[in-house]
């Protein structure tokens, strides 16, 4: 079984609910050291004195905040941690919102919460079934690893998740970020009704089993390739843009593609039946 990686209760009104806090998700990556070019020597990293170039303890280096020319406050875990009382090992409760009404772009991480104690896991149960029958959310905020988030749980089948948040402040405005948005109903009608068919000969169900990360395939085939003597395979270059002069030709083949594509899988899986027989 995992180790939690957060421990603590969520409070609401006089409930209080011992949860443990698990990891929901994993990403792929494939592990690289650093080397000098043309030469097998390992790149290490250290932590440095900048005055006396000696090198430091972990245990022995505290943050330190510049407050203004130069001049800094120096701060130790404890320090940090005294700015917020209770709330380390507590999640409390601020309101229950519509879970309809959260816009994705504030999620950041996706976490399982179990019952922290097994005496208190009706308790638990408990909460999840509300909220399931509520299709609603509880937002709060928790100190964890020494920031504070803003978190929305939610029931989900058997368990609760939690999901840590960009607080508003953090999620910038596209506005300010991107010139040249094209005004809505710029578009002709014909080339509309095409994306929109476009879209519709696309449509699918969401089956996450269906994707898969591709680039770290192609990159442990990389290593594979090189470790065995082989050519190096190149990617194929990327599309260029399409023109907007054809965009109504290259949308109608797009549909024809699709529809052409759609068409062939049903007729693949009947030979395969047939086959079988």
């Amino acid at each position: 079984m995992a180790r939690p990686i957060w421990t603590g209760a969520i409070t609401f009104g006089l409930v209080s609910v011992p949860v443990s806090m698990y990891s929901a998700t994993h990403e792929h990556e494939v592990s690289f050291h650093q080397f000098e070019k043309d030469t097998s020597d390992r790149i290490r990293y250290k932590r440095v004195n900048e005055r006396t170039g000696k090198e430091v303890d972990y245990d022995d280096i505290v943050k330190g905040a510049e407050v203004s020319g130069g001049d800094y406050v120096m701060l130790d875990a404890d320090e940090l941690d005294s700015v917020a009382p209770g709330q380390s090992r507590s999640l409390e409760i601020d309101r229950f919102v519509d879970l309809d009404d959260i816009d994705p772009l504030y999620y950041q991480r996706t976490y399982y919460l179990g019952p922290g104690k097994k005496e208190t896991a009706k308790v638990y149960g408990l909460l999840r079934d509300a909220m399931t029958d509520a299709n609603r959310a509880a937002i709060g905020t928790l100190v964890m690893r020494g920031k504070e988030y803003l978190a929305a749980i939610r029931a989900e089948k058997d368990l609760l998740i939690l999901q840590t948040m960009y607080f508003a402040d953090e999620v910038r405005d596209p506005k300010a970020e991107i010139d040249g948005l094209p005004r809505r109903g710029a578009a002709k009608k014909a080339e509309l009704a095409m994306a929109q068919q476009l879209i519709d000969s696309m449509a699918g169900p969401w089956k996450p089993k269906d994707f898969r990360d591709t680039y770290t395939d192609r990159v442990k085939k990389l290593i594979k390739q090189k470790s065995a003597g082989k050519k190096v395979t190149v990617a194929e270059a990327a599309p260029e843009p399409t023109n907007v002069t054809d965009l109504f030709e290259v949308l109608k083949r797009s549909v024809e593609n699709a529809q052409k594509r759609r068409s062939a899988k049903p007729a693949k899986k009947a030979a395969t039946k047939k086959k079988a027989s």
